[in-house]
This record gives structure tokens, sequence and C-alpha cells, in this order.
């Protein structure tokens, strides 16, 4: 798959709730998910490799109390990157309702995405 075909069914499967499916079918298994600098405390950080990756999703969705709606962008391609808006409605457990809304990046080689990086305000 080139970098555009990667771009549009990750959209595809993430538009259907499908993150660890994408992640499985679309990843490398070294693949790095990077956070933005400056975190609270007990935030999700990085994770290396393809099942650091997918535990990083299962303990995010732990803290998900409900979903009430969420929204993936178009992608953006530029060459072997391409980027993509994200946004959920959640109620988180013990934080109560609130939107959450970041850019991911994502770089793609040998046919797999091999780095993702979010962007979002952590202050």
């Amino acid at each position: 798959m080139n970098t555009e075909a990667i771009a549009k069914r990750l959209v595809e499967l993430c538009r259907e709730g499908k993150y660890e499916d994408a992640q499985r079918e679309l990843y490398a298994e070294d693949a790095v998910s990077i956070e933005p600098e400056g975190l609270p405390p007990g935030a999700l950080g990085d994770a290396q490799g393809l099942a650091a990756i997918y535990e990083k999703g299962r303990q995010f969705n732990a803290m998900v109390e409900a979903v009430h709606g969420s929204s993936v962008s178009e992608p953006v391609i530029a060459d072997n990157l391409f980027s993509i808006a994200l946004a959920m409605d959640v109620t988180m457990k013990g934080r109560g309702r609130m939107n959450m809304s970041e850019i991911g990046v994502y770089r793609v080689h040998g046919g797999k995405i091999v780095r993702e990086q979010f962007f979002y305000d952590v202050g």
C-alpha cells in the first residue's frame, strides 16, 4: 500500500472505532507512538513497538466511561507523511465529560506506518 491508501484506510477504520484493527493492519511491528511533552502525571506516554501501542490504547479505553461522539478528518498527504485531525466527545472516569481534539502525524515506510505523533494542548 502507498501512503495515500494507508491514510484513507486508517481514516476509514478510525471512523468505525476500530483503532486496534487499524494498528494491526497498518502499523509496522517496531512502530513508535509519540505524545506531546509536558503531559500531566498519570497520562499515557510514548510507546515503542506494536504490542506497547496496543496496550496504550487499552489503557486509554479503560479510562473512558462513555463515548458520545467522534470525528476524523480527511487525510492531508505529503510524500511519505500524512496527518489527520481527530476529535472525541467523551466522559472520562472520575474526570467528567470533555471534548478532546488532536492532530496525528504519521510516517509511512515500507508500506506500513512506522511512527505516529500526536499534537494537542496539554496545558
